[in-house]
């Protein structure tokens, strides 16, 4: 027996208002098909944030009308096995488990998740194999992935997947090229036989509902939730989301082309300047012949090794890696998830109603 829940009654009409509920019935039609492929009351998922997104903040998420979803990251199937039970007891509401593409145990850690039942898996960190689809299909779980562009969409619904997610390059942590803006306009209009959510830069209900008429199913939220009351990440990592403005948000630096740097947005600080410092110092080295090109390579990749985790969990925001999406400027406070999905629900119905006041005038 599962233990008594907390927080887990459908989000209430947002007043007796007929206007705000004739509102709100329009937003729930209009990401109808996100809440009802995710089994939720609102179409809101949790980005998948590592050292982050683990059973308390996936927990309060689901537990809040959205859709939680576990990182896996680098865990061993074992550890993912005791985090995922430890989410089903904190939660009898839908949540899903990212895995990485690259993981050497990718097929173990899809049998976990089939052995506990979870119903949806979000495949990242590259494309997913034909093989490892049908794997969680088969198992009767549904697959999400991401497409930074359209031809990688167009293939993935070929290949079989449930969902897409298109994340936009304003989004934290690892990113791809493109604004979510262009991206939805690439994609939207095109792929309508499976939902696709949006990702990136979100921070406002305004701002989902302009998608969902272009044709969203939902949306995905990282960067709010990091900072919430309900996230385990350090005091100082979430002041430091308090303190910052859009424009401190920005993607790693590249000195070199011949020595790629995988872009990751976060907040610019002691550690970025640190790793420019670096990059400059390992070409010095590459070009007087103390380094190979593939020495100095994992040289530059090494460098953020462990520092994610140091500036979460230790809370050492000058030099850790301070993974941030630009959608941190909104962040004024630090709320509940509770709050945040409320506040992003109510800012939707308002979107809508001023919208009807304006055909009324015209």
């Amino acid at each position: 027996m599962l233990p008594e829940m907390t927080h887990t009654d459908p989000i209430a009409p947002t007043s007796a208002d007929p206007r705000r509920q004739a509102a709100r019935a329009r937003l729930d039609r209009l990401w109808a098909a996100g809440t009802s492929f995710l089994g939720t009351d609102v179409a809101i998922l949790g980005g998948a944030m590592s050292w982050i997104s683990e059973r308390h903040l996936v927990s309060a998420i689901s537990n809040a009308g959205g859709f939680g979803v576990l990182a896996c990251g680098a865990m061993e199937p074992a550890r993912l096995a005791e985090e995922i039970a430890a989410t089903q007891a904190l939660t009898r509401r839908p949540f899903g488990v990212n895995l990485i593409t690259m993981h050497p145990q990718l097929d173990d850690l899809v049998r976990v998740c089939l052995d506990a039942g979870v119903g949806h898996v979000v495949l990242a960190g590259g494309i997913p194999s034909g093989p490892v689809i049908r794997a969680i299909k088969d198992g009767g779980a549904r697959v999400i992935a991401f497409a930074p562009a359209f031809v990688l969409a167009k293939r993935l619904v070929r290949m079989g997947v449930d969902a897409l997610v298109i994340e936009g390059s304003e989004a934290g942590g690892h990113v791809g090229p493109v604004s979510l803006t262009v991206l939805a306009q690439e994609v939207l209009p095109f792929i309508r036989n499976i939902p696709v959510f949006v990702a990136g830069g979100l921070g406002r209900g305004d701002a989902i509902v302009s998608y969902l008429e272009q044709g969203a199913a939902g949306a995905q939220l990282g960067t709010r939730f990091a900072a919430s009351t309900d996230s385990i990440a350090h005091e100082r990592f979430k002041k430091a989301f308090i303190r910052a403005n859009a424009r401190d948000a920005v993607t790693s630096v590249q000195l070199d082309e011949r020595f790629p740097v995988i872009p990751v947005r976060g907040l610019f600080n002691e550690g970025s300047r640190r790793f420019l410092r670096h990059q400059a110092e390992t070409l010095r080295r590459f070009q007087s012949g103390e380094l190979t090109k593939e020495e100095a390579q994992l040289d530059i990749e090494h460098f953020w090794a462990g520092s994610l985790r140091r500036a979460v969990i230790d809370g050492d925001v000058e030099n850790g890696s301070v993974m941030a999406g630009q959608s941190v400027g909104m962040i004024s406070s630090e709320q509940s998830v509770r709050e945040i999905i409320d506040e992003l629900v109510n800012q939707a119905v308002d979107a809508l109603i001023r919208q009807e006041d304006r055909m009324h005038r015209e």
